[in-house]
Order: C-alpha cells, then structure tokens, then sequence
C-alpha cells in the first residue's frame, strides 16, 4: 500500500486500489443498491399487503403463511443462501435482498389497509359502485403508505451495510469494483 499522496489522496491498497476512488464509487454502488432492493421490496409487499388486507379470507390467510414461512428463515442467512444458489456479484446480492425484504413491508401495508378498511369514505366508494381496485389505489393506499415510505427510508441504510457484509465475505463484485464490503475486506490485514 501507498500512502496519501498528491496522485493519490486517501492512498492506495495492497493491490494498488485507489481508495478516495473506491470510496466514490462505493457511494455510486451503495445507493444503486440501497435504492433497488427497497424499491422492488417495497412494490412486491405493499401489493400482496395491499391485497391480502382488502380483499381477507382465504387469500389473506395464504399470502399470510407464505411470509410467515419467510419470517421463520433469518434474513442474513436466507439472503446467503440466495446468492450462493444463483452465483457471486452485486446483481445477484440486490435481487436476494429484495427477495427477502419484501416480507416487512406486507406485514405493515396489510395492518394499515385492515385500519383503513372500516373508514367512512372506503364505504362511501363501496356504495357509489367504485370498482375495488380504484378504491385500493385511491382511496386506501394513499393513506396507508406513510409508514412504508418511512420504513424504506430506514431500510435503504440497512440494505447498503447488509449489500457490503456479503461483499466482505466474498459473495459481492469482483475483485477491483467500487465497493465498500470489498474495500474493508483489503484493508483487513492493515
């Protein structure tokens, strides 16, 4: 490793990485991951959410089980294991993320549409013959979505410390790409 220098600002690794270029491009890599995973997450659980708290009953009960049956696995584990059946790389790392995560926000979409369900103006849209997509995409969901838009802003820090762990153990980019899991894990002998 080089240390700071005018060409060189942070210095450089073993492998003579610039660091002050891999912490830049780590931060390009880190929000493309932080913002993928929490939008396909968030789509995919605010939808089966959304449909299982309007609609209840049997479909409820089977989108319900499903993610209880995804709760029982640790997510870190889960995720792992994802990315060691489809192979190494970041894609592969936002698609296990995104496939795990979901299951937060069905939880949560689900328990405000239940709250929501038994407002006057959802029975007010009910009784003017408003179709029931309509009603969940304008009057229900509107309303029940803070506390997701909230969630996610949360979940896109984890994401990004989660993206870099599998870095650091070597399921990430390849050797060389701006990524900060990658970057602690060349820098763990100094």
């Amino acid at each position: 490793p080089k240390p700071p220098g005018p060409d060189r600002i942070f210095g450089s690794t073993s492998g003579q990485y610039d660091i002050f270029y891999g912490v830049v491009w780590g931060t390009r890599t880190a929000f493309k991951i932080g913002l993928f995973v929490v939008l396909i997450a968030g789509f995919v659980g605010v939808t089966l959410g959304a449909v299982a708290g309007y609609y209840g009953g049997i479909i409820d009960e089977v989108l319900m089980r499903i993610t209880d049956i995804m709760w029982a696995i640790p997510t870190l584990v889960l995720a792992m294991a994802i990315v060691v059946a489809f192979g190494r790389g970041l894609d592969k790392i936002m698609i296990a993320l995104a496939m795990v995560q979901w299951r937060w926000y069905v939880r949560l979409i689900r328990a405000e549409v239940l709250t929501l369900l038994d407002q006057d103006y959802v029975h007010a849209a009910k009784t003017m013959g408003v179709s029931e997509f309509k009603i969940i995409l304008r009057h229900i969901l509107p309303n029940a979505i803070y506390p997701v838009l909230i969630m996610a802003s949360m979940d896109m820090g984890s994401m990004v410390i989660t993206a870099s762990f599998m870095s650091f153990v070597g399921l990430g980019a390849p050797k060389g790409f701006a990524d900060w899991g990658q970057m602690v894990a060349l820098a763990r002998n100094y």
